[in-house]
């Protein structure tokens, strides 16, 4: 099966688009990534879903056209990366707009008939709501595919360093209902917004960590950032900007006191140690920490995590033949063929739902033919 994993962080800076084959070996699957790209948004697109998010509020046409511009920007990008080659399906996660998880609501926007219309293809989209409705909090959703790519006779933890930071931990030979896995807080989310406010936009990142790098931290104001209570919450639970986005920055206004270096150096060392208190509570000494995400591209977070955590170890998900950059995108492409096949993806025990849910849903394009070529390959996989 040939797939287009489409992803868009909380960041909302492009489209991640994976080419992605994908074989069924019995319960589990081949996943062989063969193009990935990151798409920008345009910069009429970006102002478009910052009007969108917290704490601002779009009027609903302003909504039903971002709706419709995303789901057409997501096709255009799984058309360039699929290129000449024929694909099976697209699985889109949308662009997040609002999420909170323990009031069981997560909104993702773009249009899967806009998307369908460009890609002539099967879309599967809107992963988040069946498990919302079912009592879970929509997320995370990649733990399922953490332990299907991950898994191993040894302990491992998967940390994805996104907008948010969330991590799965996989005990030896886990299926995916018996991992554990939650978002632990920001990775890069709060260091993108405060570097882009203090530079006026010039910047959206910490290009290599390089301001953070050359600061000092506030610890007094970093023991204060420590101290919201999400931190402290036992899983499920999952969060987003609407926590840990401008009104944070805004609630420790000591921030604006500090340089840009020095800033820059506190919001990094927030994120490593909330990640690294939550990765000592699972994970014994000697497990395998395995880092994907764009935070994986930042040499300051992943040596701060290596300095927090000496008694792990730490590698990019390159070590185990996937791309950082590309890993929920490829994710998504595998929970898309877990709709195809009517198999529940959700995890009660990371999500709080009362029940596995079948992600997704689907807007159809020649359905009978794909079905029938997935029944086809289950029934070779199971040999």
């Amino acid at each position: 099966m040939i797939a287009v994993g489409l992803m868009s962080g909380t960041s909302f800076d492009g489209i991640d688009a994976a080419l992605v084959r994908i074989v069924p070996d019995g319960e589990r699957y081949d996943v062989a990534l063969e193009r990935f790209a990151t798409v920008p948004y345009s910069g009429e697109l970006q102002h478009a879903i910052a009007r969108a998010v917290a704490p601002h509020a779009a009027t609903a046409p302003q909504l039903a056209a971002l709706h419709v511009a995303l789901g057409e920007a997501f096709g255009d990008a799984a058309r360039a990366i699929a290129g000449d080659r024929r694909i099976d399906y697209v699985a889109s996660h949308g662009q997040t707009i609002f999420h909170d998880g323990a009031s069981h609501l997560s909104w993702q926007l773009g249009d899967a008939f806009a998307l369908r219309e460009r890609a002539e293809a099967t879309v599967i989209y809107d992963f988040r709501a069946a498990d919302c409705a079912a009592g879970g909090q929509g997320a995370p959703l990649v733990p399922y595919v953490d332990a299907l790519l991950f898994g191993a006779d040894e302990p491992r933890v998967a940390l994805n360093l996104g907008g948010i930071a969330n991590l799965t931990w996989i005990p030896p030979g886990a299926h995916p209902g018996d991992v554990v896995a939650f978002d632990t807080g920001p990775a890069n989310m709060l260091l993108d917004l405060f570097i882009a406010q203090r530079t006026n936009g010039t910047l959206r990142y910490d290009p290599e960590g390089r301001h953070a790098r050359r600061g000092s931290v506030d610890r007094a104001l970093l023991h204060e950032m420590l101290e919201d209570p999400y931190f402290a919450l036992d899983p499920p639970k999952s969060t987003g900007r609407e926590r840990f986005g401008p009104g944070f920055l805004s609630q420790h206004g000591r921030i604006e006191r500090l340089s840009i270096e020095d800033g820059a150096a506190t919001l990094a060392a927030l994120s490593v140690e909330s990640i690294a208190r939550a990765v000592r509570r699972l994970a014994p000494r000697g497990t395998l920490v395995i880092v994907s995400g764009g935070g994986a591209r930042n040499p300051t977070l992943v040596e701060g995590l290596r300095r927090a955590l000496p008694d792990h170890m730490l590698v990019t998900s390159d070590a185990c033949g996937i791309d950082p950059d590309a890993k929920e995108a490829v994710a998504f492409a595998v929970l898309g063929y877990e709709t195809l096949r009517g198999r529940p993806a959700g995890l009660p025990r990371v999500t709080g739902a009362r029940r596995p849910a079948i992600l997704g849903a689907i807007a159809p394009y020649r359905l009978q033919e794909l079905l029938a070529r997935v029944e086809e390959e289950r029934a070779m996989g199971s040999r």
